[in-house]
């Protein structure tokens, strides 16, 4: 006779559907400060976790990654993949899911899609950054590169920074149409331009989030004015850049693990030595950010395991005592810890 499962043998898990009713119950605008709350309380604590750069397996068309920590008290970690190949054949980029564990006991404790929890968690990312590095009063950001992920960063950076004008580019005209589209009633002037040069025309914070997988320059040296934040997010593998490395010589650089981001981010095309600041030590005081009007910051982001952490410490907490989850039946729980084939034959 087959029993149904305990309580001990379920674990939440938050579908596709599911965090979409979540956003929408708690609202999008909230639920990216709150995921920037959370991001900021666990980069302020960035020496409790174990880090290491993720575990990736290239191929010809694509990266497939696994990116775990550890705070010691719970573990997580996020499965994802990057194939700029898909949107031709109809198929997103990036897919991701991620679990959370307790580690006294090792039990999953929740399982969640992260396909919409990274691009809201690196949006979030993106704006803490921002707040802490961008001149004083930036209202104006150039978005380049209009893909999926371009009106989480508008919107995470109208939250956080009171975002006033997004200017977009993108190679495709029909992913700046799309992006244009989706941002109409966000409260967020959207300006579409032609060139990359016209895009970051007044804009203080440079935002380019580009998929494909090659050293490219999408904003050369020349473009780049005194004064700006640049957020660059695009880069996230070997062989992947975004910026002229003339740029990087006039700027000041801040990385999430500099052990990731030199293998990964803009900074790859530099010297093993090239001087670097740690975003946490910047948000816990212990580094400067921004010091002059005329500075160029530049956040080389990669996306690092612990932004992940955060993504799920906030939807345990969040689907607590409603309806956004279902109870999978993962964990096996004979009766007799040590009877596990005993169980296997009651359920014949």
């Amino acid at each position: 006779m087959t029993l149904p499962p305990s309580d001990k043998a379920l674990v939440p898990f938050v579908s596709v559907n599911n965090m979409m009713r979540l956003v929408h119950h708690i609202g999008l605008e909230t639920m990216l400060r709150d995921l920037t709350a959370y991001i900021e309380a666990d980069f302020k604590r960035w020496e409790r976790f174990d880090k290491t750069p993720r575990v990736a397996s290239h191929s010809e068309v694509g990266v497939i990654e696994l990116m775990p920590t550890s705070d010691g008290e719970a573990y997580g970690f996020k499965y994802v993949n990057g194939h700029p190949k898909n949107t031709s054949e109809g198929l997103q980029t990036v897919t991701a899911f991620g679990l959370l564990a307790d580690v006294y006991t090792g039990y999953p404790v929740l399982l969640t899609e992260m396909t919409l929890l990274t691009a809201l968690r690196t949006a979030a990312t993106s704006a803490m950054a921002a707040r802490a590095l961008a001149p004083r009063g930036a209202d104006t950001m150039a978005m380049i590169g209009n893909g999926a992920q371009s009106e989480f960063q508008t919107l995470a950076m109208k939250a956080i920074l009171g975002l006033k004008q997004v200017r977009l580019f993108d190679v495709d005209p029909e992913a700046t149409t799309k992006c244009a589209r989706n941002l109409q009633n966000q409260g967020v002037e959207v300006v579409t331009c032609r060139t990359p040069e016209a895009a970051i025309e007044g804009a203080q914070i440079l935002t380019t989030c580009t998929a494909d997988k090659q050293l490219a320059t999408i904003l050369t040296d020349n473009m780049v004015g005194s004064g700006v934040h640049i957020n660059a997010i695009g880069g996230d593998c070997p062989g992947k850049t975004e910026l002229a490395k003339g740029i990087l010589d006039r700027a000041d650089v801040f990385v999430e693990f500099p052990e990731q981001t030199r293998i990964e981010g803009e900074i790859q095309q530099m010297d093993p030595e090239f001087p670097v600041t740690e975003l946490w030590q910047v948000l816990t005081g212990a580094a400067e950010g921004r010091t002059s009007a005329q500075q160029i910051t530049l956040f080389d982001s990669v996306g690092f395991a612990i932004e992940d952490f955060s993504a799920l410490r906030y939807i345990r907490d969040q689907i607590r005592e409603t309806a956004f989850y279902e109870e999978l039946d993962m964990l096996a729980d004979p009766d007799d810890p040590r009877d596990l084939f005993g169980m296997l034959q009651r359920a014949g």
